[in-house]
């Protein structure tokens, strides 16, 4: 472990902010791993038991489910179900808002690692330049008193491009880390759309009719 903290020391300065990076990186993606857990989304019954309640009309525990469940989904049904006195595109508004606002909630930092991914690239190619204006630097330097060393040269560039290495390898693993956590957050979105959608039919059966029969 020592070695690997010496290799990458040698990459100077610049290794710092891109250290902190890859730890904001891995730190939101545990975080809206452990938040984005199913059973803290889309409880697996929650929905099946809303819409049995609502078809024998026990809105009221319908309610009740939603609100012990303190979940997104929980949250878009609460909605459709104080809204059961509106029209169906009413009802379909007001829910549509409510799911938006807990989307943007699922979604939260997430786009934090996307920014990570994208500027990690760009601390280490600005390393790497930095390094290679100080090789360079002492290249003239050193032709000014006698012959350049090409091994002193090529020792010089390889630790300016380690930022480069490093930059890459953080941006690669946060941006795949980014894209997984984006597309669970999209699949929930379209469950809980799914899900709000019966909930609707079971609200306005007649309306639902109505529109398919059409």
């Amino acid at each position: 472990m020592t070695d690997i903290i010496n290799f990458l020391a040698r990459g100077g300065v610049i290794m710092i902010p891109i250290g902190l990076g890859s730890v904001i990186a891995l730190t939101i993606f545990l975080e809206r791993i452990w938040s984005l857990q199913t059973s803290r989304i889309l409880p697996s019954d929650l929905l099946d038991r809303v819409i049995g309640a609502v078809r024998e009309g026990r809105v009221k525990s319908a309610r009740e489910a939603c609100l012990k469940s303190n979940t997104p989904l929980g949250n878009v049904l609460l909605a459709g179900l104080d809204g059961k006195n509106l029209s169906r595109n009413e009802l379909k508004g007001v829910i549509e808002e409510v799911g938006k606002r807990e989307v943007s909630r699922m979604e939260r930092f997430i786009e934090a690692m996307g920014t990570t991914a994208s500027v990690e690239p760009l601390l280490g190619l600005l390393g790497t330049v930095v390094g290679m204006i100080r090789v360079f630097q002492k290249v003239v330097v050193t032709s000014r008193v006698g012959a350049v060393d090409p091994g002193q040269l090529a020792n010089g560039i390889w630790q300016a491009l380690i930022t480069t290495a490093a930059g890459l390898s953080v941006a690669i693993l946060a941006f795949i880390g980014y894209r997984y956590l984006l597309s669970r957050s999209n699949r929930y979105a379209l469950e809980m759309e799914e899900g709000a959608l019966k909930l609707v039919d079971a609200l306005h059966p007649m309306d639902a009719q109505g529109e398919r029969s059409e």
